[in-house]
């Protein structure tokens, strides 16, 4: 049940209080005393307190009030604080307001908006709890796969990666082909890498090779090696791929562009291990677990006759697809941050633009794009045109960061209280017009 504690040294105050609070379905605690708070906060969950800023003859001074203030801040700092205060001067209150507090309210108080600031601080309490419940999950989710599985470093924060990697751990120790899946720039030979890291063959070799970049008529010598005078230029033995990966790993990437005739040389290979290399009549054989990678639709590929039907089905024994940036969004600020590496800071702007921005080209666009505004960032906090992000994505950015505490102030009265009306009025979402409402210490009025 929603909990609001009431800290007052009057006792007909928490009487007033608890009456207006258990008509509208709250649960009220009273503390007499600041040390009795302070316990109860110790012993309840508590999602607002409403604590008196005097409690000593010396009705101006406000010192234990104050006291209390911070000892709530340093151990509950997410904790919603309304104040109340009977003074005729207010700074004090006004300065605890800009340190952390939500709201501030002058007895006699009015209890309509003391109500309505209630309910909206118990909305946004219960949203950060959420999100600090979920935090704790991935966080706990993280920390138990990085404590079982060698992830390389791998930096991600969402859901959506952590199953992809679960899976990857999970099905690293067996020696069946797996075929990964997924958008260009996503970090596909990535995941190949920590696949092998937790595989029986972890010792050996990870040799990586990217079908799309050679030329079609080498491919196969790159794979299989060929014999001096194969082909033209080769003019002594060279091993393979293969070879190379003997007792370990091999990595083919975009294997879509693999030709048919090395398609069958593939087969071939993981059917029995064996291969020749060009120009020799001599077969090989190796022990190689095989990955392969492709951002290309296969099956589009085996109806048009370029890819065969029967190397498919021995590529993708198992599939590990991987989002794209976009379908993992709570990876985008962590992977930043880690690519920036502390040499500058994302401005709040930037941060902003960056989840809204789809990008396509995924990690890669993102590191890419991290890289260029370190380069060009000067003495000041990144802005999205230093990301180079399209137009519009930085006029949005900039207009999301706009909004100044009179502003928001001024929103929420129109909109009689109601977060998501003001937010819509603002062009904001609810959650990022309760960021700028937590960073101001506002509450939304009655």
């Amino acid at each position: 049940m929603r909990t609001v504690l009431i800290i007052d040294d009057n006792p007909a105050v928490g009487e007033a209080l608890s009456l207006a609070l258990s008509l509208h379905e709250i649960r009220p605690l009273v503390a007499l005393t600041p040390e009795q708070g302070l316990k109860l906060l110790e012993t309840e969950q508590v999602d607002v307190v409403i604590q008196d800023m005097n409690f000593t003859a010396d009705t101006t001074s406000g010192e234990e009030g104050v006291a209390l203030f911070r000892a709530i801040r340093e151990h509950h700092p997410d904790l919603p604080l309304i104040l109340l205060t009977a003074w005729t001067h207010l700074e004090t209150a006004v300065e605890l307001v800009k340190a952390g507090a939500a709201d501030y309210l002058a007895k006699p108080w009015d209890d309509s908006k003391l109500l309505a600031t209630v309910e909206n601080l118990l909305e946004l309490s219960e949203s950060t709890r959420e999100v600090a419940r979920s935090r704790r999950e991935r966080r706990h989710r993280r920390e138990a796969l990085q404590g079982k599985y060698d992830l390389d470093g791998l930096v991600f924060a969402s859901e959506a990666m952590a199953r992809t990697l679960e899976l990857a751990c999970q099905i690293a120790r067996s020696d069946v082909p797996v075929l990964i899946t997924g958008p260009n720039g996503t970090g596909k030979e990535r995941i190949a890498s920590i696949v092998h890291a937790n595989s029986a063959v972890k010792r050996g070799a990870f040799v990586a090779v990217n079908c799309g970049a050679l030329p079609g008529e080498l491919i196969e010598a790159e794979l299989f090696g060929a014999d001096a005078g194969a082909y033209t230029g080769a003019n002594k033995a060279r091993e393979g791929r293969f070879e190379l990966a003997d007792g370990g790993t091999l990595f083919l990437d975009e294997i879509g562009n693999l030709p048919l005739p090395g398609q069958m040389k593939l087969l071939r290979v993981l059917e029995t291990g064996q291969f020749e290399r060009l120009g020799s009549g001599r077969t090989r054989q190796v022990k190689v677990r095989v990955l392969s990678a492709t951002n290309a639709d296969l099956k589009a590929m085996i109806r048009a006759g370029t890819f065969r039907e029967d190397l498919y089905y021995r590529l993708n024994v198992i599939e590990v697809n991987l989002p794209s940036l976009a379908e993992r969004g709570d990876d985008i600020l962590p992977l930043a941050e880690y690519f920036l590496d502390g040499r500058a800071e994302l401005g709040d702007a930037a941060r902003e633009a960056m989840l809204n921005y789809p990008w396509p080209g995924n990690v890669r666009e993102l590191k890419n794009a991290i890289e260029r505004a370190a380069l060009l960032v000067s003495g000041g906090p990144i802005t999205p045109e230093l990301l180079n992000l399209p137009l519009h994505v930085a006029a949005a950015a900039r207009n999301l960061d706009e909004p100044s505490r009179e502003a928001v102030e001024t929103a929420l009265h129109k909109a009689d209280g109601v977060v998501s009306r003001a937010a819509q009025n603002l062009g904001l979402s609810r959650q990022a017009l309760y960021r700028r409402m937590e960073r101001y210490g506002l509450a939304a009025p009655a």
